[in-house]
């Protein structure tokens, strides 16, 4: 590399093409060069520029970029136009990159990556987000948005193909379930809160406020229903109509719909209404089987409770992705069955039916909508047996976790003892622990117990230290009731190979740390010195995290002589630090809050860079019982940070805001407090736009 003082700018300048993003970058830089050759057979010049520290840590932003452009070419026809292509990546930057036309901006945190710092999730994430920011070419830079309200247009089908790029990588199950989760730990708060808006806003103050959860991520689905319902040659087919029809324009959601009804030759007049309704459907799932008959008929229910603005919501266009599974045999007897509600309610009759079924509903996750499914906890640990769709594999013990922790939340906040575990869930549970399947990290995931910001959206009423305890007490239980199965696997899976990226030791490592959090929870004689041996014998950035992850949560001297461990081995990588300080900001120990207070006054902390302040408070605003503890100190010391912050930066200041959101699903003792720090954030003098639209819509 050379590290030379450069000036990089690109600006297209041609006729009848739009434009809404420009980029100058004037630095002394680093840099590592690439060619691609495209299908077309021109060759591109590829640069990737840091800061010249960080030059080491930037092959994997390079090969990324190299498999995007291909994957493109391959999956959907679509060639780099240009002869230079060029990412910079900054270490102060408010977002996480930017789509400027061939000279794409990028936070470090979604580029540099090494086996010293970065970790499995890391070299996904930026591997995913340069496909992202690459994809952007078309859906965004050739075809841009004609308006800010438009968005979602050029977002959420750019998460949606950054989704398909990833999971062709990786594992397409395992991406699913991880999609679904951001989604309903994110946006699903969304639609439940004050800023529930449309994936097509209709109004806005600060436009920053609606780079949303609801505009990529709930916007991404949307185009992944339109996927699911056409299939995927004639989406393909309305992939091009739209590029051909829109190129070097500025088009609009509904140009996107028109393209895919003319390349379908179907009426998608009522889908609109996923583009202007807010708010999560509910849809409610009631089968009955007629042996004599060998029928199924399965009815269907949709709604939509009221957000601001829209208290009645029209029906959804909403695909239905249906399975059915013999009872008897374990053998699927209807597969993927695609049925389209339109109505509020509707019947669907299967044939055939010659055992009794269990049914396998919303396959693929195809529409995102809470379900509401009467099932035992025998079909729901038959299907995690038995399901062929991997996605509601793993769903139907999400919902079997959720309904024992939600048990076990109404049993504490009674007084009453905690529940015992159903044996049928302990024993679902060591048949996929004990499993030998090939995708190790979908068995890894499948042991996760929904979390605790996931497990809120349940509650009619939140109290975070009574869920915490709830979640406490099942994982607990658990790891007592399969202590045995869980060191049995951990040991298989402590091989001690050199570290490789590949699916196979990603899942590996997966798996292993997730036996390693069960073994801590057990709080047996050897659970500190196992951690600390995870700790000191780790060859991966996954490794080491993991086990500091579960000491942080271990008051002793063991907790503190790795942190300071951590620190030092850090050598001053920024990203580094900032995990250092974002495990600490969620551990689960009564000191926590002192101890974040603490660290916003270390030297490596600063309110000036965007990294550092998310990495402690807003993962802060993140530890759930500890920031919403009952004294409302958390409350009153991240309201202060905000009001600080939003003098030297508006945008991340209204971010931080989003633990407050849903103030009023508390008890009411915490909607006091919070509706308090809310009108103090208020009150100061100059608050910036960003800030009050957000804290405003808040306390209404």
């Amino acid at each position: 590399c050379i590290f030379v003082c450069v000036c990089v700018c690109v600006c297209v300048c041609i006729v009848a093409r739009y434009s809404y993003l420009f980029a100058a970058v004037v630095g002394k830089l680093g840099k590592i060069t690439d060619t691609f050759t495209t299908a077309s057979g021109r060759e591109v010049e590829l640069n990737v520029f840091s800061e010249p520290e960080n030059v080491d840590a930037l092959d994997h932003a390079m090969e990324s970029l190299k498999k995007s452009m291909k994957w493109d070419e391959e999956r959907w026809g679509r060639e780099y136009d240009l002869d230079v292509y060029h990412i910079v990546a900054v270490n102060d930057f408010n977002m996480g990159a930017m789509e400027n036309k061939g000279l794409n901006i990028f936070n470090t945190a979604l580029t540099l990556a090494k086996p010293s710092t970065a970790t499995d999730t890391d070299y996904m994430r930026i591997e995913g987000v340069i496909g992202h920011e690459y994809f952007h070419n078309w859906s965004g830079n050739r075809v841009t948005c004609r308006d800010w309200f438009q968005l979602t247009l050029k977002e959420g089908l750019t998460v949606f193909r950054d989704q398909e790029f990833s999971a062709d990588m990786w594992s397409h199950a395992v991406k699913r379930i991880e999609e679904v989760r951001g989604l309903r730990g994110r946006q699903f708060q969304e639609d439940a809160g004050p800023m529930a808006h449309p994936i097509r806003p209709e109004s806005y103050i600060a436009m920053d406020n609606f780079y949303t959860a609801t505009v990529y991520t709930k916007g991404a689905e949307v185009i992944r229903m339109y996927h699911t319902l056409l299939g995927e040659k004639t989406f393909r087919k309305g992939m091009d109509l739209y590029f051909s029809r829109h190129d070097g324009s500025a088009a609009t959601c509904d140009d996107f719909r028109q393209a895919m009804a003319d390349a379908s030759g179907r009426d998608l007049t009522q889908f609109e209404r996923w583009y202007t309704q807010a708010g999560t459907p509910e849809l409610l799932a009631e089968g009955v089987y007629d042996a004599d008959k060998k029928t199924y008929e399965l009815t269907l229910s949709q709604s939509c409770p009221p957000t601001p603005g829209q208290p009645k919501k029209e029906p959804f266009h909403m695909p239905v992705v249906v399975g059915i599974i013999g009872k008897k045999n374990g053998k699927e007897i209807v597969p993927d069955k695609l049925c389209e509600l339109t109505k509020e309610k509707e019947t669907f009759v299967f044939k055939g039916i010659n055992q009794p079924p269990v049914l396998s509903v919303l396959r693929g996750y195809s529409a995102p909508v809470k379900l509401q499914l009467e099932q035992s906890d025998e079909d729901l640990a038959f299907l995690m047996a038995h399901d062929t769709d991997a996605f509601n594999k793993w769903e139907a013990g999400q919902r079997l976790m959720t309904r024992i922790l939600l048990d076990a939340y109404e049993k504490i906040s009674d007084g009453q003892p905690a529940p015992s575990l159903p044996s049928n869930f302990v024993d679902a549970v060591r048949s996929v622990l004990t499993g030998t399947g090939s995708d190790m990290q979908l068995q890894a995931l499948m042991l996760v117990l929904p979390d605790e910001q996931t497990l809120s959206g349940s509650l009619k009423v939140i109290y975070p230290e009574v869920l915490h305890k709830a979640r406490v007490h099942v994982k607990d239980s658990l790891s007592k009731a399969l202590e045995k199965e869980f060191r049995e696997k951990y040991a298989e899976l402590s091989t001690g190979a050199p570290y490789e990226l590949t699916a196979e030791a990603v899942g590996r490592r997966k798996l292993r740390n997730l036996c390693l959090s069960y073994l801590v929870a057990l709080k047996a004689a050897d659970s500190t010195s196992l951690t600390n041996e995870h700790y000191k014998t780790a060859n991966s950035m996954t490794d080491k995290l993991a086990a500091l992850g579960e000491l942080v949560s271990l008051p002793g001297g063991e907790r503190d002589a790795a942190l300071t461990s951590f620190y030092e081995d850090a050598n001053g990588d920024a990203l580094v630090i900032n995990k250092w300080f974002s495990l600490q900001a969620m551990a689960s120990t009564p000191d926590t809050l002192e101890n974040v207070k603490k660290l916003t006054q270390h030297p490596a902390f600063t309110l000036k860079n965007p990294n550092r302040v998310r990495s402690l408070l807003g993962v802060f605003g993140g530890n759930m019982h500890i920031f919403h503890a009952d004294d409302g100190k958390g409350y009153e010391f991240l309201a202060d940070k905000i009001i600080e912050l939003d003098t030297l930066n508006p945008q991340i200041a209204a971010r931080l805001l989003g633990p407050f959101g849903l103030w009023k699903r508390y008890d009411e003792g915490r909607q006091n407090l919070m509706k308090k720090q809310l009108q103090k954030v208020l009150a100061k003098d100059g608050l910036s736009a960003d800030t009050f639209e957000v804290a405003s819509r808040y306390v209404q």
